[in-house]
């Protein structure tokens, strides 16, 4: 194994944590059109073989919504900086980006079209599964990925059908690397990754088409998805590309919800060097992800009927994820991923906890946070506890 500068060591522990996921809001009600809301979030790290053990500040994040019946929007932005994992840092603002920022227009209930930095509408929506912490779609640059561009969506009795153009990935925000997004995009690498790349994704088209059936009890979805953009290697003036696939499976009986998906990402980068590989980043950091593998993912998650504790607890959700990035270099090992965790409301605050099991997985046991899903990292299963707490308005 590489082993990692000073930099990339402390950038390890950076975390993908999704946004408002299931949380319940209470925004502020502007016009009878316009909300505005936030969070301020908490969160604590216990890892005794690395012998962390911290709680502290999270993130704080501001958001805006605008809905009418033919104008919407949205807007979300992000604060981090001074506490773990950003310790680096001095303030909360040292590290911050917008995850959302775009407008809409409904043509009818059933149609409408979105114009800004918006989701990418790849495979399961709006993650790859019940987790707070995301699965390895995330960290590869497919699951919950936000970029600057067009979406059309179009709801046709069963079927909804979703295509998208994207000009670019999401602007730069502010932090110590060069990978200072929301989303896990294809970035230029910083000075610590070994083999690093410097590629810009361009001329991004989606286009995903599920369909809504019953199958005995279970209400289902079914679907396919397909993407395909443009890689431009700064250092050698060449444009390689990136093509992904996925099917996937939603299903819900009464508490019980099921969610699979298999993916395929085959990227054909133009690179000085090795064309195994391709630089992502996010999160104020950069790391290498294979440039060809098959992605699996599956989820099974039960509701908690009820409140609970003088009433104080309520919309309880009980999970199990895996997801396995199997790559398809025969001299790379395969990343897994798998979470067990709850997430449920305390009174105003919402808290989800998860114990979380990695194997070279850059975010999960001190594994190398550059190579993990490239080559591979520490080549075994490592594990720590994870909760985040917040108070959404």
């Amino acid at each position: 194994m590489r082993t990692l500068t000073p930099r990339a060591i402390r950038s390890i522990a950076l975390i993908p944590v999704l946004g408002a996921f299931a949380a319940p809001a209470m925004a502020i009600q502007v016009t009878d059109n316009l909300d505005l809301g936030g969070a301020v979030r908490a969160r604590w790290d216990y890892d005794p073989d690395r012998d962390i053990q911290k709680f502290n500040f999270d993130t704080a994040f501001l958001t805006a919504k605008y809905t009418s019946d033919t104008w919407i929007g949205a807007a979300k932005y992000r604060f981090y900086g001074r506490a773990y994992p950003y310790q680096y840092t001095n303030n909360v603002g040292d590290v911050a980006f917008a995850e959302s920022a775009w407008v809409g227009y409904k043509f009818n209930p059933n149609q409408q079209i979105q114009v800004g930095l918006n989701q990418v509408p790849f495979g399961l929506q709006p993650y790859f599964g019940s987790t707070f912490y995301e699965t390895l779609g995330n960290v590869i640059g497919l699951e919950d990925l936000e970029e600057v561009g067009t979406k059309y969506i179009q709801q046709i009795g069963d079927w909804n059908v979703q295509a998208g153009y994207y000009l670019r990935p999401a602007w730069q925000g502010k932090g110590t690397s060069k990978g200072d997004t929301y989303s896990s995009a294809i970035s230029q690498a910083d000075s610590y990754v070994v083999d690093g790349s410097n590629n810009q994704e361009r001329n991004t088209v989606i286009l995903r088409v599920a369909k809504a059936l019953d199958i005995g009890g279970w209400k289902s979805e079914v679907g396919i998805s397909g993407l395909t953009s443009e890689l431009k290697n700064s250092d050698t003036d060449n444009t390689g590309r990136r093509n992904a696939v996925a099917v996937h499976y939603l299903g819900k009986n009464g508490p019980w919800g099921v969610q699979v998906q298999a993916t395929r990402q085959q990227m054909s980068p133009r690179n000085p060097g090795t064309d195994a590989l391709v630089t992502v980043g996010g999160y104020d950091g950069t790391y290498n992800v294979a440039a060809r593998g098959n992605l699996y993912v599956a989820d099974l998650s039960y509701d908690v009927e009820g409140k609970h504790l003088f009433d104080l607890i309520s919309g309880v959700k009980l999970y199990a994820n895996y997801s396995a990035f199997v790559k398809s270099d025969d001299d790379f090992n395969t990343s897994q991923r798998a979470i067990f965790g709850t997430s449920f409301s305390f009174s105003k605050l919402w808290i989800a906890t998860e114990w979380l099991y990695g194997k070279n997985d850059p975010y999960i046991g001190g594994s190398s946070y550059t190579q993990s899903l490239g080559a591979g990292g520490t080549n075994h299963w490592e594990n720590q506890l994870y909760t985040n707490i917040g108070y959404y308005f």
